[in-house]
């Protein structure tokens, strides 16, 4: 009897810890130079270095307006991937070929992070041009991942 209650608390204990797992995210980001003539650059982002918001995070109040005296440049990340993408314009104007292979690129990346146990949860873009006539500006997508450890 001692034997079996030891064996069904063992099996439970063991259960609960398979179940106590992490989730970690990742965040890569593509940056597409919409810049004419080919002039802009464009790449995939991921950083390697691991930062903690806090160390950088201040709290506001009425009476108290001390701020995080962190400089920037202690806050940089050193340790990054950096993938070179295509432009999507050069001499000629757009280049449809430049952004499939942009799209072949991000596709590699995104298979290789699923080969490696993460899964693409959310993907979110935005655009920054200054408004009509603005031929300038740049397409910037965040891929986020995450994986359960």
């Amino acid at each position: 009897m001692k034997k079996t209650m030891l064996i069904m608390l063992l099996i439970v204990s063991t259960a609960f810890t398979m179940n106590a797992q992490t989730v970690e995210y990742k965040i890569i980001t593509s940056v597409e130079s919409i810049v004419p003539n080919g002039l802009g650059r464009s790449r995939l982002m991921s950083a390697n270095d691991q930062k903690d918001y806090k160390e950088y995070t201040s709290t506001q109040t009425a009476d108290d307006n001390t701020r995080n005296k962190s400089n920037r440049k202690e806050m940089r990340v050193k340790g990054f991937d950096e993938t070179k993408l295509l432009n999507f314009y050069n001499l000629g104007g757009i280049r449809f070929q430049n952004i499939a292979t942009n799209d072949a690129i991000v596709t590699s990346k995104i298979n290789t992070m699923t080969a490696e146990g993460w899964e693409l949860t959310f993907v979110t873009s935005g655009v920054e041009s200054s408004g009509k006539g603005d031929n300038q500006g740049i397409y910037i997508t965040r891929y986020i991942f995450k994986r359960t450890k």
